[in-house]
């Protein structure tokens, strides 16, 4: 057999050719892979359910080079298909019977769909695109599949800009639909936590009010049998009498603590809704300059009504030196801590200050001095340092404890949790080895912190020698039966929380 040189020279150009469109497929698959990376980056990183549907309508334009994307969701009744869309200048939801349009014969079959000639389709609705002002020209509609294998929804790319759809587009949609379908159902879960916690904080809101108004009758009435008792010369029961005073207060500081915390939150919402009454209360009461009518008393009535509901403390700032206030706080802590065998030691620079409201102040140093005591056996060291650096101050509260477990340090900001079982510090006071409490002081702090623009940090080591949270310390150094001397001790379990205020808000 004899081959020509133009027959050699064909098949050199088709192997040519052949490993051209291959190599070509491949730099496709490696971009295409490239962008599902990204993709699944950004959407796995977006939790607001409103803020995801443009996210993922600007990604699948991006990823499908198409002039227009959408998302259909299936609502919770199973019943009709939802989605956002644009009408003039606003944005507005479409909603379709399940088993209707594209989004429909593809959500009810479970199938992918491409349409390259829209309007010839009978399954195509119109009607869309009457209200938006699109022109639909072709259509690759796919399923929305979850982790439970459930189809939760359908995401559609229009309008291809260079020409038809293809099983090429088709599979590589399907493939980015996976990160799609878990940052949806991400956020519908993370969204459900939301409205979880806003109710949550409405039944904790309000028994915080309903606890005052007994405790304080409680308190009286406690004061009442004392004076009765006196008065009648009975005795024996001072201690029964001083149990009684000392649980109710107990119980009234965790209501203040919690009144601290919920006041806090949300303060724009609630001062936004005040001003909208305080201005329709000026308003009337303009009115009522030239008209005897009601409506001005009845909204100022309105006004303090709500004032009252939604009360938060006044924060009054002014310059505080940091050396006499936290010594106060060391002084009073000192006292309150009784027989408690502890080495506390002050380590201010000198000069420092800080623009901030004494109240909230005193409540944040308090309450952390108090949980690095309650944290550290006795003969234990605590260390409270203040710094300046950088443009910065940052306060300090070392204790040399117990230490927090690594899961407890990833929910010590939760509120209202605490790191011992109830039971350990249940009938314990305040200051004492593991009287915990509620957790809230921190949360408390947190808050403060939110408002206020200082921040609160900490970093902790639990305990070698019990690193879980069932392993109990002796609640003194020399009881341990795992150390020799003081020293292992205090280079074992460790917590600092500080607070940094920044020099740019002094």
């Amino acid at each position: 057999m004899v081959t020509t040189l133009n027959g050699k020279k064909s098949q050199d150009e088709r192997r040519g050719t052949l490993r051209r469109e291959s190599e070509r497929i491949a730099a496709e698959t490696i971009r295409r892979q490239k962008m599902l990376f990204e993709l699944g980056q950004i959407m796995t990183s977006e939790m607001d359910i409103e803020a995801l549907f443009p996210l993922i309508i600007e990604q699948t334009n991006q990823v499908m080079n198409t002039e227009k994307a959408s998302v259909f969701l299936i609502d919770s009744a199973g019943e009709k298909l939802w989605s956002m869309v644009s009408t003039d200048l606003k944005k507005d939801q479409v909603r379709i019977p399940k088993d209707r349009g594209v989004a429909g014969w593809v959500f009810q079959n479970r199938s992918p769909l491409i349409i390259n000639d829209a309007y010839s389709d009978p399954r195509f609705l119109p009607e869309v695109d009457k209200k938006t002002g699109f022109k639909t020209r072709n259509i690759l509609s796919i399923p929305l599949i979850n982790r439970e294998k459930k189809c939760i929804g359908t995401l559609q790319a229009l309008n291809k800009k260079t020409g038809d759809f293809n099983k090429e587009d088709q599979a590589f949609l399907i493939s980015a639909s996976h990160y799609m379908a878990i940052a949806i159902e991400n956020a519908k879960l993370y969204d459900d936590l939301r409205v979880l916690d806003l109710a949550k904080e409405k039944v904790i809101n309000h028994l915080s009010h309903e606890l005052r108004t007994p405790l304080a009758v409680i308190m009286a009435i406690l004061s009442r049998v004392e004076r009765e008792l006196n008065e009648a010369n009975i005795s024996g029961l001072d201690n029964m009498l001083d149990r009684g005073r000392r649980n109710v207060k107990r119980l009234l500081d965790l209501q203040a603590r919690i009144d601290d915390i919920l006041n806090q939150k949300r303060v724009k919402e609630k001062e936004g809704i005040l001003g909208l009454l305080q201005s329709a209360a000026d308003l009337a009461w303009e009115f009522n300059e030239s008209y005897r009518g009601e409506g001005a008393e009845v909204l100022e009535y309105i006004c303090k009504r709500l004032e009252a509901l939604f009360h938060k403390e006044e924060v009054h700032m002014e310059q505080i030196a940091l050396t006499p206030f936290l010594s106060d706080v060391y002084e009073r802590s000192i006292a309150s801590m009784g027989q408690r065998e502890l080495n506390i030691t002050l380590d201010l620079d000198k000069d420092l200050s800080v623009y901030m409201d004494r109240n909230v102040l005193d409540k944040v140093f308090s309450g952390l001095l108090r949980n690095a005591i309650e944290n550290t056996p006795d003969e234990g060291t605590i260390k409270i340092v203040a710094r300046k650096k950088d443009d910065e101050i940052r306060v300090s509260f070392q204790d040399f404890g117990v230490g927090i477990t690594p899961d407890n340090q990833q929910l010590i900001f939760g509120g209202f949790f605490h790191t011992q079982k109830t039971e350990l510090y249940s009938s314990k006071r305040a200051y004492e080895f593991n009287a915990g409490g509620s957790g809230s002081d921190l949360l408390r702090t947190k808050c403060f912190s939110e408002r206020l623009g200082f921040s609160l940090d900490f970093k902790s080591s639990r305990c070698k020698y019990i690193p879980k949270d069932e392993d109990l310390c002796p609640g003194r150094i020399s009881k341990c039966q795992f150390i020799r001397d003081k020293s292992e001790c205090l280079s074992s379990g460790q917590s600092t929380f500080s607070i940094v205020f920044p020099l740019k808000l002094q």
